[in-house]
């Protein structure tokens, strides 16, 4: 398979990947577990860690010394988009009844959760008073890196086959109503929900445990969500956690539609 043509892959178990983990992973750890940043980060009843940029590494990876991140799906990434610098990894951890409802959460938006596993495309932020959806972080690719071993029920990775493909015709036919200056603050909220309807209704939904040494390369334009986590799932004390990285192109918007 390819990520390209399907929307992801995963990728090892890689030696690469293992090294980078010896030191990645126990700060990834350390990061979910420090009190502030629960207060900040701490989602759905306790039972989702979001941990937006909190693993403090380098541009190629590389935490407290450690090794720089290595590895087969690094290389399949770079190989499309030319070597980005990498983001602040976030550190997403999730706890047995994943997901709990917020206070604050509507009923729609719960249920949404529980049943379409918060399906989303990652660069699309609400703005303003109305929440409209706009390209705000046009990112080359999402990498995720299992820190901890746990079973297939345990809140997995969830992503729509070739739904990339979908999102990119949808929403391309919205930007190609402006001129380029204007993509950023383009309004693509409608054209965003028809294309998720059509995407459930059309593409495979496909569940992506993973373990500590594989690496699940996401295309940019994916569709992908969180399964809720199952009843006796296997897991750690530390929870289902997982480092994800997401850098920006450099060209913004139009590298974000045009690339492969």
């Amino acid at each position: 398979m390819s990520w390209l043509a399907d929307g992801y892959q995963v990728f090892g178990p890689d030696p690469e990947v293992l090294e980078w983990l010896k030191t990645a992973g126990p700060a990834a750890l350390a990061a979910a577990s420090d009190p502030g940043r629960r207060a900040d980060w701490l989602r759905h009843g306790g039972t989702w860690f979001a941990g937006v940029n909190v693993l403090d590494n380098d541009g190629d990876g590389r935490v407290a010394g450690g090794a720089a991140l290595g590895g087969a799906a690094l290389r399949a990434a770079q190989a499309m988009s030319g070597v980005l610098p990498l983001d602040k990894g976030q550190v997403s951890v999730t706890y047995p009844g994943y997901p709990r409802q917020d206070a604050g959460e509507s009923d729609a938006n719960h249920r949404y959760r529980k049943t379409r596993d918060a399906a989303h495309l990652d660069g699309l932020l609400p703005v303003g008073p109305d929440r409209r959806r706009m390209l705000k972080e046009p990112h080359g690719w999402i990498l995720g890196l299992p820190v901890t071993d746990c079973g297939a029920g345990a809140a997995p990775l969830v992503v729509w086959k070739g739904s990339h493909e979908v999102m990119r015709a949808r929403l391309e036919a919205v930007f190609a109503r402006h001129p380029e200056e204007e993509w950023p603050d383009v309004d693509l909220t409608d054209a965003y929900h028809a294309a998720r309807r059509e995407v459930f209704e059309t593409c495979e939904r496909i569940e992506l445990p993973a373990r500590p040494g594989e690496a699940t390369l996401l295309h940019r334009l994916v569709l992908h969500g969180v399964a809720p986590w199952r009843e006796g799932a296997e897991a750690p004390p530390e929870g289902r956690a997982i480092v994800y990285f997401r850098p920006h192109l450099p060209g913004g918007v139009a590298d974000w539609l045009h690339l492969p």
